[in-house]
């Protein structure tokens, strides 16, 4: 899996961070964590695969403490070129090995965006999950950002295609492209981690990219800003939890009591 994110650490970015469709799903995470941030007091968060490091800065423009990991040495190297006055500690773990990795810490916050869950099976994000409220002191927050199997726009796209057999492919597990690399995916809609998830209450779930389509659509909008900013509005209307498991990913936010 190292090797697998390694080779898109270069032009994730570029990609993603950075894409119209991008920019636009990770302001919905962001608003999203600012409210809960709010109700909650917060001071150590560990991010898990935090990639090149975006998230971790936003956290640490907030004067928070940030641990981010990630298991790729290349997007860890991306990273620290964000690096805010050495505000965040970087660190290569496998989020696997949370509990061997991080054992004997106490967080207010464990983080992961932007489906770096999905590349776990079952069981793999079943014990993630567990582990991971091992690590949370009394009241702390799991906040993930999961891709769900029922994304409307995913049916939509493959329908006008005529693509029959992909019109419900979430529904299986597939193998997504990293620039050239095969990954395995797996899809999980909110219920799902929520029935994993026995030893936390639920506080909030909430569709990211409801009406803002999945980044593979990035060349389709790229120069359409005033409709992306159109359907982020839509977005900001259309919360509701019902609304989750047919967005494009969905963050729901679990606390241990």
């Amino acid at each position: 899996m190292e090797a697998d994110f390694d080779i898109a650490a270069a032009v994730y970015d570029e990609q993603f961070t950075h894409s119209v469709i991008g920019r636009a799903q990770r302001r919905q995470v962001h608003h999203h964590l600012e409210k809960l941030l709010e109700k909650q007091k917060v001071s150590d968060i560990l991010e898990v695969n935090c990639g090149t490091g975006e998230d971790a800065l936003w956290f640490a423009t907030r004067n928070l403490r940030v641990t981010a990991s990630d298991i790729s040495p290349e997007m860890l190297a991306e990273a620290r070129k964000k690096q805010l006055n050495g505000s965040i500690r970087f660190c290569e773990a496998d989020l696997r090995n949370i509990s061997t990795d991080f054992g004997g810490r106490e967080f207010d916050l464990v983080f992961s965006n932007f489906g770096g869950l999905n590349c776990l099976s079952h069981d793999e994000i079943a014990a993630f999950i567990s582990n991971s409220s091992k690590l949370l002191r009394q009241n702390g927050l799991l906040i993930l950002v999961i891709m769900p199997r029922n994304t409307a726009w995913e049916q939509l796209y493959f329908r006008l295609k005529g693509q029959k057999a992909n019109y419900n492919r979430r529904q299986r597990q597939l193998s997504a492209n990293v620039n050239g690399n095969q990954v395995p995916v797996f899809y999980y809609n909110p219920l799902e981690i929520v029935a994993m998830a026995k030893e936390l209450s639920v506080v909030e779930i909430k569709p990211i990219g409801l009406f803002v389509p999945p980044s593979y659509l990035e060349p389709h909008f790229k120069k359409q800003p005033s409709l992306i900013a159109f359907l982020n509005r839509l977005d900001k209307v259309a919360c509701s939890s019902s609304f989750a498991k047919y967005a494009d990913h969905y963050l729901i936010a679990l606390q241990k009591r």
